[in-house]
């Protein structure tokens, strides 16, 4: 198989390369160096020259959550989140090509403690939330049109810093930093979610192309949802953080975004993932190991 990962150098488009090639596919990895895709002419372009490719795995996001309230945020989450959704979506169906595109928990209210299913209807409460449910329906009016797609939605990534050098850092790289410099750490204790392992996530998503499954939304996270005081506290435990730990709510930590308040992602397709805290166990040996 040969695939075209966009947004390569990312913290999750790192992964996909890596594990894509170490799983033997021929993997063409672009980032933002290589082309411009909120320029949808140049970009198209540039896609245009590629030849034999037979999947585009869609990892470029615009995720700066509280900016995308105003402007210029909400312009360019519409560009990414939205509108080259769009355009990749009927680029690969008239070339029969498989689109993997990720999406968020954000594209729901946050209504549900039990969780969501893939089936269950997306009501999202804030501008990003709302740019990602564009995409996808974008996306999903391809699929009725003949397009091969796997749209995945997946939460609170952490994992290896991606390649480029505008990787972000994750929740538990800023605690882990924080820790470093503070007299205590302070986690909301609210927004339950499930936090994801990208070695996992782009493992999963390499086991699903190859299983041929049918196209169509796929839920991909780590088992055990949690809040982010609650994956701090079990960040603490896991890397003996000898400092307090301490919950405050939402109302403590004013954001211009509303954030859904249960928003866990149930697999119903898929074999569930292991609990995110043995993920955790995992990266922080990595990083222990890599500090040597």
């Amino acid at each position: 198989m040969r695939a075209l990962i966009l947004g390569g150098q990312g913290n999750l488009g790192t992964q996909l390369t890596q594990s894509g090639r170490s799983g033997g596919y021929d993997i063409i990895s672009w980032d933002r160096d290589d082309v411009d895709l909120s320029n949808w002419s140049l970009a198209q372009a540039k896609l245009n020259s590629l030849s034999n490719i037979e999947v585009v795995i869609n990892t470029v996001a615009y995720n700066a959550v509280d900016a995308a309230e105003s402007e210029p945020g909400k312009a360019m989450a519409d560009i990414l989140n939205h509108q080259l959704v769009a355009n990749l979506a009927s680029w690969c169906r008239e070339r029969h090509l498989t689109l993997v595109h990720y999406s968020s928990d954000y594209v729901f209210a946050g209504d549900m403690p039990e969780g969501y299913r893939e089936d269950d209807e997306p009501r999202p409460i804030n501008e990003y939330g709302r740019s990602k449910r564009a995409g996808e329906i974008s996306l999903i009016a391809e699929g009725e049109q003949g397009l091969s797609y796997y749209l995945i939605r997946t939460s609170k990534l952490f994992g290896p810093r991606g390649l480029s050098p505008e990787a972000k850092p994750s929740f538990f790289d800023i605690m882990l930093q924080l820790a470093a410099t503070s007299s205590e750490l302070k986690g909301v204790d609210a927004e339950v979610s499930c936090f994801t392992y990208t070695p996992d996530l782009a493992q999963a998503t390499w086991q699903l192309l190859a299983s041929q499954a049918n196209n169509g939304v796929y839920h991909i996270v780590n088992s055990e949802p949690t809040t982010w005081y609650g994956a701090l506290q079990k960040l603490a435990e896991l890397a003996h953080l000898n400092l307090p730990i301490k919950p405050i709510s939402s109302a403590d930590l004013p954001r211009p975004a509303a954030r859904p308040q249960y928003s866990a992602l149930l697999m119903t397709k898929l074999p569930a993932l292991r609990p995110y805290y043995e993920a955790l166990v995992e990266y922080l040996q990595n990083l222990l190991d890599n500090n040597k």
